[in-house]
């Protein structure tokens, strides 16, 4: 049984026992009994507003997988090379001077190895925050 059934139970109860508003007691049970309507109007309303935001809500999100899919491609987050995408450093070496492109957590290891040459070369932050530090060597990817 819903709410709205229930409250009407209740009211055709209560008129059956023929309940008056001329007594306390009465006036208490009638005043309730309508509290009670108002209060399952309300959830009600509430109940179908929120039905409405879920469908919303619904369309919003294939609309987003749409264009997901539209900007990202098929599988989502990676390039062509599998790689993810995110925020890549071009590093100089400085023995051959050959440039290397490294991810992050690449840039944040103790040390780098040269593509070209092989040489090992140690990347040193200042105070600054890490951005700052790579200076121009940072590029987006």
């Amino acid at each position: 049984m819903q709410l709205k059934e229930k409250a009407a139970y209740l009211k055709g109860l209560m008129e059956g026992l023929a309940i008056d508003d001329s007594t306390k007691e009465g006036k208490v049970l009638l005043a309730m009994q309508g509290l009670l309507a108002e209060i399952c109007d309300a959830v009600s309303t509430l109940d179908d507003d929120l039905d409405q935001v879920y469908d919303e809500l619904d369309a919003m999100d294939a609309d987003m997988d749409e264009l997901e899919e539209a900007v990202f491609g098929e599988d989502g987050e990676a390039d062509e090379d599998g790689e993810e995408d995110g925020v890549r450093y071009e590093l100089t070496c400085p023995n051959c001077g050959a440039v290397t492109v490294v991810d992050e957590d690449t840039l944040l290891s103790e040390e780098i190895a040269c593509q070209n040459c092989g040489a090992a070369f140690d990347i040193e932050f200042g105070e600054s925050d890490e951005e700052e530090a790579a200076g121009s060597d940072e590029k987006k990817g």
